[in-house]
């Protein structure tokens, strides 16, 4: 999996915080198709990573409380490395990743 971004309109400014792997600028539409193929590829849900909070106990999405998140980053960086590295994938529109979290998490 190689992170890039898909550049929002101007009426689709997300602001999404605590992004620290992903794009800033990364489209809604783009960050959740990541967070669906996380949760496939490691067959959990968004709480394995991302914590509630506790006055509302809806999930806290920027919270780093939950270690499983900050594994993520390092494994999402780790791919990307992977890829560049030893697949000399350059992120064209039409490439093809060749290692993503299911090539490990089957």
């Amino acid at each position: 999996m190689i992170i890039s971004a898909t550049l929002p309109s101007k009426q689709q400014q997300n602001e999404f915080k605590n992004l620290k792997v992903f794009p800033k600028d990364i489209s809604e539409e783009t960050l959740y198709k990541f967070m669906d193929e996380f949760n496939m590829a490691l067959g959990v849900d968004c709480n394995y990573c991302h914590a509630k909070d506790k006055k509302t106990g809806e999930l806290d999405m920027p919270s780093d409380t939950k270690s499983e998140k900050e594994i993520a980053r390092k494994m999402m960086i780790m791919t990307n490395e992977i890829n560049i590295k030893y697949f000399e994938f350059n992120n064209s529109n039409n490439a093809i990743v060749p290692v993503t979290c299911v090539t490990c998490h089957r």
